[in-house]
């Protein structure tokens, strides 16, 4: 990672925070304890989507070397945009919405393979978790090439409230899974649809799967139980393409 990439010292952090930069993580010492760190954890209270870990010193040793005072902050390469106002914008356009969604997936490089299959396709945003998925760093988008640039990433709190919005808003939701109880070419996407893809060793939650309208399955014919998530994205958002002519 490029210290570029890097904001380090607690003062230092807590003013980017303040000036609205868009922050991925924040990690800080496990044992650090001052007036200037209750001030950072005060900054961080206020802003619920920048994920906090506590972490020996060794790891962020790992990642630069100068005075970091024992936290780091990792900045988005992105800019992050809402859900709730890009899906009442493509309806407002006169666009069928198609969104994907990515619970838990955490593989900086599958990200980026999904993110450029999207941008490929014609895909309107790509959702993901605020916590527990991966970061739009220099890795997912140099895996991306760049796609994830060009076409709009929803950082949600909540992603049970985002599908619960998209539900409300007329979009159906379909998830690939293998508790799935039908094939994805049998279930019907041609309409507004949201697409979501699992994390690579659980799938999708089961807080999640219990609001979806469709559970769908890629059928499996060798002796490995699951494909790739991003071939497996793929498969789903190219059926997509093709159910809508």
């Amino acid at each position: 990672m490029k210290e570029n990439e890097l904001i380090f010292g607690i003062r230092a952090i807590i003013e980017a925070i303040q000036a609205g930069k868009e922050i991925d993580k924040v990690i800080i010492k496990k044992d650090l304890q001052s007036e200037l760190s209750r001030e950072l954890f005060a900054a961080l209270k206020e802003k619920p989507q920048i994920q906090l870990q506590r972490v020996p010193v060794e790891r962020i040793n790992r990642y630069t070397r100068k005075n970091h005072q024992g936290a780091i902050a990792f900045v988005s390469q992105t800019v992050y945009q809402k859900t709730e106002d890009i899906v009442p914008f493509l309806f407002e356009q006169g666009k069928n919405p198609f969104i994907v969604i990515l619970d838990g997936v955490t593989d900086v490089r599958n990200f980026g393979a999904i993110a450029r299959t999207c941008e490929c396709a014609g895909v309107d945003a790509i959702v993901i978790p605020s916590r527990g998925g991966a970061l739009v760093n220099a890795d997912a988008i140099k895996t991306s090439a760049g796609a994830l640039h060009n076409i709009p990433v929803c950082k949600e709190k909540s992603l049970l409230d985002t599908v619960k919005f998209l539900k409300n808003s007329g979009v159906k939701i379909v998830a690939a899974t293998e508790k799935g109880n039908k094939l994805y070419t049998d279930a019907c996407l041609a309409d507004p649809v949201a697409v979501v893809m699992g994390a690579e060793d659980t799938g999708v939650s089961p807080e999640i799967l219990r609001q979806c309208d469709e559970m769908v399955k890629i059928p499996i014919n060798g002796n490995i139980s699951s494909l790739n998530v991003s071939v497996a994205a793929g498969v789903l958002i190219y059926e997509t393409i093709r159910q809508r002519g």
